[in-house]
């Protein structure tokens, strides 16, 4: 989210005064209100069909049909004190607008007229931040925080987002729930909330994802989990992407996901968003944004292989390797209103939208689920690049959320829609909003409608730091080999590389579709029984062989050497001519191979699209590593 005194992260920083959450039972769902009657707008949001999914850089919903998230930020509920002063006093808010911990506007406007005014800007879908705070707190809301729906006095901050979610989801509208703090306190500088396990355990913060997603699983038109926001740097530690500590967004990511997708609800898109800060703001000392930049080496790979969705956000005043700060923690690194217009695309690419290149690893929809800028806004730079930034957003068919939806009238002129306290309603719908030209252009462009053929995927496995066994087949099946760390492709998906040292594996349904036959049966391969006679595919080499008519899914290693392959009979016949692949000394995939580089400065070996992978082989010499040396690679027949 914006501020202009972002604070990040000095040699000295003061602590800071956290919001303590309150323990206690959390209230049971109450009925949604009512339907209200249908209008045009209503009809038309409603042309959609959850659940979504995704195919390849789009999003699709459950026709097949491409769904664009034309999106918009309704914050509040994830808290909006400031930390200093008086938690009663607005003033100590931010913009000066006490949220009292719910959607902003429940005071000044009925919801029937804050939805009706959602749908003219033509939004179809609402990002709603939420703080782990709210999700405990026993307390009442203050008859003030909802004086213009008294329908909702006398309910607690949870209930009355319970409310707020089930009179959206009436009105056609796609809600992406977003845990946006710990606390429920401003976000994003050192104020407690700087990653997801800074005010809690990464296990509590995953039970609270659970919880929620559990909540609102009979509501179809709930339909993604954006796990947190803006993960950073606190006043100590960096968070990392891969390095499997407490600090690993990644794994983090990971772990949360799959227990959704396994727990609560396998219809959610899971949306993960990249790191927006590391390192400290001084010039000299190494900073910056990483944002998805650490997907293009490892990527993750979740039970449900159509729910990732990864996303990023950009604002005018922060840069490639500038906080947003002004005075205290400034340097003098461009910020993106700085960029030409090209620099600035150079960088969008670079940090964020490459995702979308299609046959990777890591391809998925890209969701901007923050940019904005203020009605006010004077600075030429600043307004030139929202043009741009929305320009390329048109040109792209960018899937978006404007930061914020809504504010109070002469106090946050960034939302998209004001009100005074009477109700009376100011912004982008008034004709002399500057920055209506912009969303126009964004929101009228070109867009792909209609069905989105499937494409193939291509998927990373990771033994990094453990076990990476993404088949709910497999799973239902228990410990196929114990203490070993254990990696298995997605259901649907068979493995198609390996890499020799880094414990990395290659995913994919190209050509074949999903191969395995009905059943859980699983043959785990730990010697070379099934090897035929005369056909020693790789001599002097411990080898790996799956049995007639199956292939392989997964594969287990004990530190640096190969343990056991995991294989599964095919639906239909198998046994075509084989080749043997090696990759010992030098990367050897086809000369089209897509997937990209599944194992980033590690020696590869791939088979090729026509072909499916049926055995391993390594050597235990010494000096070996004892990893994977060769794929026995076979026709698809």
């Amino acid at each position: 989210m914006p501020t202009r005194l972002v604070q990040y992260l000095t040699g000295v920083a003061s602590a800071v005064l956290l919001l303590a959450a309150t323990p206690g039972a959390v209230a049971a769902v109450p009925a949604p209100p009512a339907p209200v009657a249908r209008t045009a707008a209503v009809a038309q949001a409603e042309a959609w069909q959850p659940p979504l999914s995704t195919s390849g850089r789009y999003i699709v919903d459950a026709a097949g049909n491409r769904f664009r998230l034309k999106s918009a930020n309704w914050d509040g509920a994830q808290g909006s004190w400031t930390g200093s002063g008086s938690i009663t006093d607005p003033a100590n808010h931010h913009a000066g607008q006490n949220s009292y911990g719910i959607p902003l506007g429940l005071d000044r406007v009925p919801l029937a007229t804050l939805l009706a005014d959602f749908h003219a800007l033509g939004i179809n879908s609402i990002r709603l931040p939420f703080s782990n705070e709210m999700i405990h707190a026993t307390a009442t809301v203050p008859d003030a925080a909802v004086a213009a729906n008294p329908q909702l006095r006398g309910r607690t901050s949870l209930q009355v987002f319970d409310s707020v979610v089930a009179a959206l989801t009436q009105e056609g509208f796609a809600v992406i729930l977003n845990n946006h703090t710990n606390t429920s306190r401003w976000c994003c500088g050192v104020d407690g909330n700087e990653r997801w396990n800074s005010s809690q355990s990464t296990q509590q913060w995953a039970d609270d994802w659970v919880f929620m997603a559990r909540r609102y699983a009979g509501d179809p038109r709930v339909v993604g989990a954006d796990l947190y926001n803006e993960v950073r740097r606190d006043v100590l530690d960096d968070p990392n992407w891969g390095l499997g500590d407490n600090h690993d967004w990644y794994a983090a990511a990971q772990f949360a996901a799959d227990r959704i997708l396994t727990e609560a609800n396998p219809n959610l898109l899971i949306i993960v968003e990249g790191i927006n800060w590391t390192g400290l703001p001084v010039d000299g000392l190494p900073h910056g944004r990483p944002m998805l930049t650490p997907a293009r080496t490892l990527s993750h790979t979740l039970v449900a292989a159509h729910k990732l969705v990864y996303s990023a956000h950009f604002y005018g005043y922060t840069g490639p390797s500038h906080s947003g700060a002004t005075g205290i923690g400034e340097t003098h690194d461009a910020r993106y209103q700085d960029l030409s217009r090209d620099a600035l695309y150079q960088a969008l690419y670079d940090e964020a939208f490459f995702v979308e290149d299609g046959g990777r690893h890591y391809t998925a929809p890209l969701w901007i689920s923050e940019f904005g800028i203020g009605a006010g806004e004077s600075n030429s730079a600043a307004r030139t690049w929202f043009g741009n930034l929305t320009d390329y957003f048109a040109d792209h068919d960018t899937d978006f959320a404007y930061w914020p939806l809504v504010g109070w009238e002469g106090h946050d002129d960034w939302a998209l829609l004001r009100y005074d306290t009477d109700g009376h309603r100011y912004g982008l719908l008034d004709p002399n909003d500057w920055r209506a030209a912009d969303w126009n252009h964004v929101m009228t462009a070109p867009t792909r409608t209609g069905s989105v053929a499937p494409v193939s995927s291509w998927h990373m496995l990771a033994t990094d730091h453990g076990d990476h066994v993404e088949s709910l087949r497999v799973r239902a099946g228990g410990d196929w080999d114990s203490g070993a760390s254990k990696a298995v492709c997605p259901d649907g998906l068979r493995l198609a590389g390996l890499g020799h040292t880094a414990g990395r594996g290659l995913c994919t349904d190209v050509t074949a579709g999903d191969l395995r036959a009905a059943g859980n049966t699983q043959t785990v391969v730990t010697d070379e029984r099934n090897v035929p006679s005369g056909g020693d595919w790789a001599s002097g080499y411990t080898k790996f062989q799956c049995p007639s008519n199956q292939f392989l899914i997964g594969f287990s290693r004990r530190g640096g050497r190969t343990s056991a392959a995991l294989c599964v009979p095919a639906r239909t016949s198998l046994g075509g001519a084989g080749r043997t692949v090696w990759f010992d000394r030098s990367d050897n995939r086809p000369a089209d191979a897509q997937g990209g580089d599944f194992a980033y400065g590690d020696y590869k070996g791939q088979c090729a699209d026509d072909e499916y992978a049926a055995g391993i082989a390594f050597t235990t010499r010494i000096g070996s590593s004892g990893g994977p040396a060769a794929l026995f690679c076979r026709k698809l027949v």
